[in-house]
């Protein structure tokens, strides 16, 4: 398999990592140039990290009543962006995100609660490349200043999402595994 097979597959990795993302608050607002969503995958047993440039979330979040906080996050699957734009042109083909039909991945959050170590535990719907699946995640949040920051890390199975079709299905070049990774910064 060619490297520029494996960045496409990874570009679909990252995809469905970006979607896992929790929103951002309701009540304060997200700070684009401070938050991030990216993904981390392997090709060919290397790491290979990605972005998405562009998503929107909505968190609204309340310390005192975090079971009732809710999330939202929507990716713009064309943001994606693997350092190479041969490698991102190729990664929006049907194959791998297949942007033209499914321009956006979402995360919408079913609950919150309270969990370990000051964090709280996520629970929602990913949906990737019209696919839906149920995830959970934990997810830190930290005051820094007036800002809130969220951090938070969801593994996901590329594969799951259907990213990876036809010969990108062998996960001897591309691994099945994608690690998720958000950080949002919101502003009161």
């Amino acid at each position: 398999m060619s490297e520029y097979s494996m960045k496409k597959i990874a570009i679909s990795a990252a995809l469905a990592v970006a979607i896992a993302t929790p929103g951002i608050a309701a009540i304060v607002k997200v700070d684009n140039t401070k938050s991030a969503v990216s993904i981390t995958f392997k090709q060919m047993n290397v790491p290979v990290d990605a972005k998405f440039k562009k998503f929107s979330a909505s968190i609204d979040y309340d310390a005192a009543k975090p079971e009732a906080s809710k999330a939202t996050v929507d990716i713009d699957v064309a943001s994606f962006d693997l350092g190479d734009a041969e490698y991102n042109k190729e990664v929006l083909k049907k194959e791998w995100f297949n942007a033209a039909a499914f321009p956006k991945a979402s995360f919408v959050s079913t609950s919150m609660k309270a969990g370990a170590a000051g964090k709280l535990d996520v629970t929602g719907k990913l949906s990737i490349k019209g696919k839906t699946v149920d995830v959970s995640f934990p997810l830190s949040i930290k005051k820094e200043g007036n800002n809130q920051v969220f951090d938070g890390s969801l593994p996901i199975k590329r594969l799951t999402f259907n990213i990876g079709e036809g010969e990108w299905k062998d996960t001897g070049m591309v691994a099945d595994e994608v690690q998720i990774k958000f950080h949002v910064v919101t502003n009161p």
